[in-house]
């Protein structure tokens, strides 16, 4: 891209490292994803305010157990020209569905934890008879 004028305010990979704690490998896996567009001068890749807000809904996205593939297609959705709207209601019911999905694995997380505290302390007892019993 020669003719491509490049932005004024762009930040190179280690500055996205950097700002974002992330690594080279991550940011060029997004881009080679199509979930960041960076400018290309030679080898250098310069990032754009826009990848830079990109790159934060991604690592949020990612936070929340979305897949890559659900955040691409909610990124895609910025450009439509409808104020974002469908990009938000749809971002809004993932979300709501995730959440679903979170609250479920922490019921069930919660009843595991319950569960092996119990075995636990049956453990104990158990080991404390034997203890009783060495003794006597």
């Amino acid at each position: 891209m020669p003719n491509q004028k490049i932005p004024q305010d762009v930040l190179t990979i280690r500055e996205m490292c950097e700002a974002f704690d992330v690594t080279p490998r991550t940011l060029r896996f997004y881009e080679s994803k199509e979930l960041l567009f960076p400018y290309r001068d030679g080898q250098k890749r310069l990032f754009t305010r826009r990848d830079r807000g990109r790159l934060k809904l991604i690592l949020r996205g990612k936070r929340f157990g979305f897949a890559l593939e659900e955040i691409r297609q909610l990124l895609d959705l910025y450009d439509r020209g409808d104020q974002q709207e469908e990009q938000l209601k749809r971002t809004y019911e993932i979300a709501r569905e995730r959440l679903a999905q979170m609250v479920q694995q922490r019921d069930e997380l919660n009843e595991a934890i319950t569960e092996l505290q119990s075995q636990l302390e049956w453990g104990a007892e158990i080991i404390a008879s034997f203890r009783r019993t060495a003794a006597e």
